[in-house]
């Protein structure tokens, strides 16, 4: 038998994200950037093609140093601000509305940035997922130098496809929009691929991968959310005692094994109540219950309304374009 994908396959196959690059920012010192909280279910991201940036949480009144390689997503929309560093005002800024993308210049003659940035798209109810899971802050450095081996780590297969992205923004070839829509959702994918792989990883889903002790009981739940996992099960997979598995899932995660196997369970749920052809017993059976009635409380109280109201308020933001429901996505008290 063939194994099956592995859970961060799993995870983007759960959960819909496409990309859109927006903007390219050229500056010289002294510059200044500030960005509101991002609407619901988008995630905006900056790249650091050349030079440096100075990120400020205005939340927690701390930062950070972005170089050249590095990349920034806020997986929670968070407001932040940019810059140069200096505290100078900055330079008056100048926008060109260009075939792909906007160009933003000012007349700073100081240090010099390169900067791309766009925004992720979730489609719901996934930003969960996203907002349960991932880190307010995720930065990703890409190395400069790129290795030819099919060994070579993601950080080294992100500098080739940003710089991919360089080239497409900054030309007019023929489907170079097409190309920079694809381009971006491919960094998303990447970027948690390294991520991954990085030893300072925070707590989250992305910690998990430094924990290969935990993986088989992770891939279980993604592999197979419909069998009746309990606590003992997934420990023993581990090769842990339940206490001990307990203790090194949430400490990792950041939430409980039960947590996630829901998660799992009623996004599978939410992404199938989509298809009018599959019908709510056939939801039930693939999230694991046995009871229509059992699963008609959970998801209502994991999605905020009803299977049948969820799959409404999906058909006619197909039919629509962009309107969902308005308590989906966030859990009922």
């Amino acid at each position: 038998m063939r194994p099956g994908p592995d859970w961060l396959s799993r995870l983007l196959e759960i959960v819909t994200v496409t990309g859109q690059l927006e903007v390219r920012c050229a500056f010289g010192a002294p510059w200044h950037v500030v960005y509101e909280q991002s609407a619901a279910r988008e995630i905006p991201y900056h790249v650091i093609v050349n030079g440096s940036a100075l990120l400020e949480d205005p939340d927690t009144r701390t930062s950070q140093t972005l170089s050249s390689g590095d990349i920034l997503l806020l997986p929670h929309g968070s407001a932040h601000v940019l810059h140069d560093g200096s505290g100078r005002p900055p330079a008056p800024v100048s926008v060109t509305e260009g075939p792909n993308i906007i160009l933003n210049e000012n007349i700073g003659s100081g240090a010099r940035l390169d900067m791309l940035c766009g925004r992720f798209f979730v489609e719901p109810p996934h930003d969960r997922l996203v907002r349960d899971y991932l880190p307010t802050t995720l930065i990703v450095r890409a190395q400069n130098a790129v290795r030819h081996a099919e060994s070579a780590p993601a950080a080294d297969q992100l500098a080739s496809l940003v710089r991919m992205m360089r080239v497409e923004a900054a030309g007019e070839k023929l489907g170079s929009h097409a190309m920079l829509n694809v381009l971006s959702s491919a960094l998303f994918a990447l970027t948690l691929r390294a991520a991954s792989e990085s030893q300072r990883t925070p707590k989250g889903l992305l910690a998990l991968a430094g924990h290969p002790r935990l993986a088989p009981a992770v891939m279980a739940m993604f592999g197979d959310p419909a069998k009746p996992w309990t606590l003992p099960e997934l420990a023993q997979l581990c090769n842990m005692s339940r206490a001990t598995f307990v203790r090194h899932f949430e400490d990792a995660l950041g939430r409980s094994a039960h947590d996630l196997l829901t998660d799992i369970r009623m996004s599978l749920a939410a992404n199938a109540l989509k298809h009018p052809s599959v019908t709510t017993e056939a939801a039930a059976e693939l999230a694991g219950f046995q009871s229509i009635a059992a699963f008609r409380r959970s998801f209502a109280q994991w999605m905020g309304v009803t299977p049948g109201e969820w799959r409404r308020a999906a058909r006619r933001s197909e039919a629509a374009g962009s309107v969902v429901v308005e308590d989906a996505g966030a859990r009922a008290s």
